[in-house]
């Protein structure tokens, strides 16, 4: 009945945290898995321990210390909950080389603990402190404080059952299969593996001391009892186990400072290559293509399924994303999908150093999986910074070639009979030379003043027609003068809309009042003050007047 026990309560912790994995979804759940796998191992050695099976019994409990150590790895791997475990690894080792000691000089030398096993006491320790790592990291997380007391309980368990094996000692062993359980049905489990930036810390002095000393600890221990000659076997595998613990931690420890330093010079090489693709580039398509390497280089092989670089606020509002949500960082924010692996990773076009919008807006918008975003998160923020810093310098430079070209052409035809004007393509008149101004009797232009302000209300809907299309042209049409007389004229413009530097309609004005009879030349009179003969005439010389 004991056996049987046992496989209910491991079978269905297990069915509990498989469960959980189905209804809540995980962003990662290698590690839940892993949990499930080690509390159907416990199980399957708690069943041969009864049945006196001590040979599976062992097999069971090493495969179940196995399996959880793989999954405290996956937990604290780098990018998920914890955004640095090095210093954990640390203090795991110096933690698992004090045991080495204390158990060596102190527990082993007491008979009353003769049968307490050191592997699982320094297994349960180890596993508490990773543990207590996780709760402090995230301290209201219920799924992570349900680990941590089934860690509790399981080191009771392996302390008092040796010492006194009865039905109260294995309560223990109950609560770490109930919590365990429990901890995979609770919703905060998912939180455990929400990838999370690295933030690798400072390089200090006393952590490498610190696991300088616990690798040292193990062969100096087995040095002085060797040389006392009072080494037992029991020790002896001790010596081995914690050695070879701290050996995997170290090595743990060193091939992840390894592969932050490579992530390092992948992204500062991405970086670098964006930069000076950035400054090269001319245009906007430039930019555009730069951005969009940079993105591929930073970011693993297919992560990324959308990339848009929206240049301006306009362009951004037609891409149909959330807002920044309330207490969310400025320079990015990740936005959710239909797909719950993917995000959309959304960095507002920023001037560094400055730290400052644009004044037309913009963002990056990158949409892909979840982890890459996550990890590659700070590496983005910096190459939409380079980006508006390209597209503002693109933004000046044509400025002040168009303020150049502006100049010049003021310069050469200040003095000319000509008469010349630059229209944006708002139909705003940015530069007209002093001929038109003496031709329709201003002393200056009001500002903002446009083509069709111009001219005469009768040809007005005409010229706007002919001058909405593409290419060059030529029309005949009438000025309004400032004491209501007209002005015929002969525009001949130019499109030059596309041309980087001018963007706008370059046109020529040539009088041509003098070749028409001087009555075209008076304002139009009201009805009332002409016979119906001389309305008629004039109708007809106002039809044929070009």
């Amino acid at each position: 009945m004991r056996a049987v026990e046992w496989i209910l309560l491991g079978v269905g912790s297990a069915i509990a945290v498989l469960a959980g994995i189905r209804w809540h979804r995980p962003v990662r759940p290698t590690p839940w898995l892993l949990v499930a796998a080690s509390l159907v191992a416990l199980a399957v050695g708690d069943v041969a321990y009864d049945l006196h099976l001590t040979g599976l019994a062992d097999v069971g409990y090493l495969l179940n210390y196995a399996l959880i150590t793989i999954s405290l790895l996956q937990f604290t791997r780098v990018g998920t909950m914890l955004a640095d475990r090095s210093r954990l690894i640390d203090l795991l080792a110096f933690s698992c080389a004090t045991l080495l000691v204390v158990w060596v000089y102190g527990i082993s030398a007491a008979d009353e603990f003769g049968a307490v096993s050191s592997y699982d006491v320094i297994g349960d320790l180890l596993l508490i402190g990773v543990i207590g790592r996780l709760v402090a990291e995230d301290r209201r997380n219920a799924a992570a404080y349900l680990l941590l007391t089934g860690g509790f309980g399981l080191l009771a368990a392996d302390i008092t059952y040796p010492l006194w094996p009865d039905r109260p000692a294995e309560a223990g062993y109950v609560l770490f299969y109930l919590a365990w359980g429990a901890a995979g049905l609770h919703p905060s489990m998912t939180r455990l593996t929400e990838p999370r930036s690295p933030e690798p810390g400072p390089w200090r002095l006393r952590h490498i001391a610190l696991l300088a000393l616990s690798v040292a600890t193990p062969p100096a221990v087995l040095l002085a009892e060797a040389l006392t000659g009072t080494v037992s076997v029991e020790n002896g595998l001790v010596l081995a186990v914690s050695g070879a613990i701290t050996l995997l931690l170290t090595v743990t420890r060193l091939a992840d400072a390894v592969h932050q330093h490579s992530q390092a010079l992948s992204r500062e090489r991405g970086l670098r290559t964006a930069t000076t693709d950035l400054v090269a580039a001319a245009d906007l398509p430039a930019v555009d293509a730069a951005v969009r390497a940079a993105v591929t280089r930073l970011l693993p092989p297919h992560a990324v399924r959308r990339v848009v670089l929206a240049t301006d606020d306009g362009r951004l509002a037609g891409e149909n994303l959330p807002p920044a949500p309330a207490g969310a960082d400025s320079r990015s924010w990740l936005a959710t999908t239909a797909d719950p692996d993917e995000r959309t990773l959304i960095c507002p076009l920023r001037l560094e150093p400055l730290a400052v919008a644009r004044p037309s807006g913009g963002a990056l918008v990158i949409t892909g999986s979840r982890d890459a975003l996550t990890a590659g998160r700070d590496a983005l923020e910096v190459l939409a910074g380079q980006a508006a810093l390209a597209l503002d310098r693109i933004t000046l430079v044509e400025a002040v070639g168009r303020r150049d070209s502006d100049l010049y052409l003021r310069a050469v035809i200040r003095n000319t009979a000509e008469i010349m004007a630059v229209v944006d393509s708002d139909r705003r008149i940015r530069y007209a030379s002093p001929a038109l101004r003496q031709l329709i009797g201003l002393d200056e232009l009001p500002p903002l003043t446009a083509l069709d302000d111009l001219i005469h209300p009768d040809d007005r809907r005409r010229v706007q027609r002919e001058m909405r299309a593409t290419g060059d042209g030529t029309i005949h049409c009438a000025l309004q003068r400032v004491d209501e007389t007209q002005a015929l004229i002969e525009i001949t413009y130019r499109d030059l809309r596309e041309d980087r530097l001018v963007q706008g309609l370059v046109v020529t004005l040539k009088d041509i009042t003098d070749r028409h009879d001087p009555v075209e030349r008076l304002p139009h009179p009201e009805q009332h003050d002409d016979m119906p003969g001389r309305v008629n005439r004039r109708s007809a010389q106002h039809k044929f007047r070009y």
